[in-house]
């Protein structure tokens, strides 16, 4: 019987191991999709204990108290940091075969040096002995971010901040950069006229225009996509339901914005029409300034609307949708194509009904000198676990080329959560490693090894251009 997390955990063969220990362990992290505050680096934060830097917004280990019957108060409510701390460590146990478990104690083992299982009677020596080693200079985010080997991550940021704490670390000299990424969601999200017009007020104070048309908007999009180039971004996101590639006139966009800008609410086809406009015009400035574009979609979210009224978005009550996306999405991309404007573009699902769909997908637009231009996105959220993984790589692998795939990325809010690349590294070395093994490969470390090592690092480098 294997021991659980030793040196070979994930691991099967020997084969896996090499390729794991000898090339992928060691090669740095590019983080290109993130929740980081930036605040929080710029300002070297120590957190005081583990349910600040673990528990805080993290809806992932929120979904899982609840299903284990955790009341409320102990998890978004006004229960102490210990008690809230004490009831993850009530739940961890029952968390076996989901990875919140493998991730809670990798985190234990990687930052912390503890071995030792989480649960009631660990949870008191734990959280003590945590809190003094977070209170170190050797602990605070800088310092955390360094131990995990990170080259470059990248944050997500709304056009109207000012990036101020981007341009603060752009000066220092970290070891690491902090880029913006471009996430325009709330410029098209029109649905609720008093929230959209708030925002663009906001917006057009920032970019000092007073956004009174659909002309205006992009306007002033486009003069702070400018200004996030400067500030080092090459990344845009967007998290959408669905794939939007509606036929429309500029004078119908002119019709709808007016309307919305009134404080009037659009029916279906006007806000559809209105977000196939922004997506395509958002898509333009990105193939202009040599940026790659993230799509994000399928997320059925704020399911439960008690609880969305009571503590607003990202707080766990999302589930995986299931749209029917391949033709707005394919006629969206070959819009783009077909005036040479597609940028590069990675897009992600979070119905793994979708893998193949979006696997073959690449292939309608991949061309050079690009290696690799449109991406499969790695397992994303619910997906982000080893069978979701495992399938996004071998739905890769049998229907593009898997070796030049730009690899992993968090998708967090916790500076503890960059074991997740060492997570997924095992996983990819497993996979080609039982594949050696089985003879389906070649035994040549120099050809799987460097594959390895590509996907770990180098494309993502390439592809990125940071």
């Amino acid at each position: 019987m294997k021991t659980f997390m030793d040196e070979h955990f994930m691991l099967n063969s020997k084969s896996a191991q090499r390729l794991y220990h000898e090339y992928a362990k060691d090669m740095p992290i590019i983080d290109y999709h993130n929740h980081l505050p930036p605040h929080e680096i710029a300002g070297n934060v120590n957190f005081k204990n583990l349910t600040q830097i673990w528990l805080y917004g993290d809806h992932y280990k929120w979904r899982a108290m609840r299903a284990n019957g955790v009341d409320e108060q102990f998890i978004t409510g006004k229960a102490s940091d210990y008690e809230k701390f004490e009831k993850w460590a009530e739940t961890v146990p029952y968390t076996l075969r989901n990875p919140l478990y493998h991730w809670t104690h990798m985190e234990l083992q990687r930052y912390f040096g503890i071995d030792e299982l989480l649960n009631p009677k660990t949870a008191k020596s734990i959280f003590d002995e945590t809190e003094k080693l977070l209170q170190q200079p050797d602990f605070s985010v800088k310092s955390l971010l360094t131990r995990m080997n990170v080259d470059t991550l990248c944050t997500t940021d709304d056009p109207a901040d000012d990036l101020q704490f981007h341009l603060q670390l752009a000066k220092e000299n970290n070891g690491f950069k902090v880029l913006p990424t471009w996430r325009p969601d709330k410029a098209m999200n029109a649905e609720n006229p008093e929230l959209y017009n708030n925002y663009l007020d906001k917006l057009g104070q920032t970019a000092n225009i007073d956004i009174k048309t659909a002309t205006d908007l992009i306007d002033a999009l486009q003069k702070r996509h400018n200004f996030f180039h400067t500030a080092g971004c090459r990344i845009s996101d967007h998290g959408i339901e669905e794939f939007y590639a509606d036929e429309y006139t500029q004078n119908e966009i002119d019709q709808i914005f007016a309307k919305v800008r009134a404080g009037n609410i659009l029916n279906t086809q006007e806000l559809s029409k209105f977000k196939s406009f922004m997506l395509y015009e958002g898509a333009k400035m990105d193939h202009a300034s040599n940026w790659a574009q993230q799509f994000h979609y399928g997320v059925l979210r704020n399911n439960n609307s008690r609880m969305f009224a009571q503590l607003g978005p990202d707080t766990g009550f999302d589930s995986i949708g299931d749209f029917s996306v391949a033709k707005a999405m394919v006629k969206f991309l070959n819009r783009l194509e077909s005036t040479d404007q597609l940028a590069k573009t990675i897009i992600y699902n979070i119905n793994p009904g979708d893998n193949e769909m979006i696997a073959t997908m690449l292939g309608n637009f991949n061309k050079g000198p690009v290696a690799g231009k449109i991406q499969f996105g790695s397992g994303w959220w619910f997906l982000d676990q080893k069978q979701g993984m495992i399938e996004q790589m071998n739905s890769l692998s049998a229907l593009g080329l898997i070796s030049k795939f730009v690899g992993m990325l968090t998708d967090s809010r916790s500076f503890l959560s960059f074991p997740r690349h060492e997570y997924f590294r095992r996983i990819m070395c497993n996979l080609f490693g039982n594949d050696m093994e089985n003879g389906e490969i070649p035994n040549d470390f120099d050809l799987v090894g460097g594959i390895v090592q590509d996907i770990s690092y180098n494309n993502a480098k390439n592809y990125f251009k940071f």
